[in-house]
């Protein structure tokens, strides 16, 4: 199916403009790339209707995008471990929480733990997108402790008690993805600006 769609999209846009090996490389990877997204969405949002927590699905993936803009994070090697990953932290984590109900001084404690981690390791770079530029990366870490410390303090000012758990489930989902440890269970090299090296 994915081939399909990549052939058949190329061979639509190559027909009336001769592209280079390169150009139509690189527009191959964009295509797999908006192609692997979408069907990875389609199973989120499918899973999160059948659970009755689409609304909130939405609202996490807004605040975890808004955390992840700062702190990068890791990038699954293989649309299968993408799709799991995602699954698990995007659908399983809020579900669990948003059944649990735990108080806000529990969700409190665990968007302080977050904040240490991310304070720790963030921004996480990766192979394809390392950031060699100290500046950059002291930029990129106090931006993301400015969001998470904000995003806490609206989980304990705001009155509704779904906000204020996706609030901190976006804050644990991103301090999974800097921390080495899920670097580590993927085979994933961890601090890619070490060994970047300019072309």
């Amino acid at each position: 199916m994915k081939e399909k769609y990549l052939n058949s999209t190329i061979s639509f846009i190559t027909k009336y403009k001769d592209y280079s090996e390169d150009e139509i490389e690189n527009m191959r990877y964009s295509l797999e790339g908006l192609y692997l997204t979408f069907t990875k969405l389609i199973v989120i949002f499918t899973l999160a209707i059948i659970l009755g927590i689409f609304k909130e699905v939405i609202i996490l993936l807004l605040l975890f995008n808004i955390i992840r803009f700062t702190g990068f994070g890791f990038h699954a090697k293989t649309s299968l471990e993408c799709l799991i990953t995602s699954t698990l932290l995007v659908i399983g984590l809020p579900y669990l929480i948003l059944y649990l109900e735990p108080n806000k001084w529990i969700m409190f404690s665990l968007g302080l733990m977050s904040l240490i981690v991310l304070a720790v390791f963030a921004p996480a770079d990766t192979v394809k997108r390392p950031l060699p530029n100290k500046k950059k990366r002291l930029y990129r870490k106090i931006g993301t402790i400015v969001i998470a410390s904000t995003f806490i303090i609206l989980s304990l000012i705001i009155k509704n008690n779904t906000i204020s758990y996706l609030l901190i489930t976006s804050l644990i989902i991103e301090s999974i993805m800097v921390s080495p440890l899920i670097y580590k269970i993927f085979g994933q090299p961890y601090r890619n600006y070490l060994n970047y090296k300019k072309a």
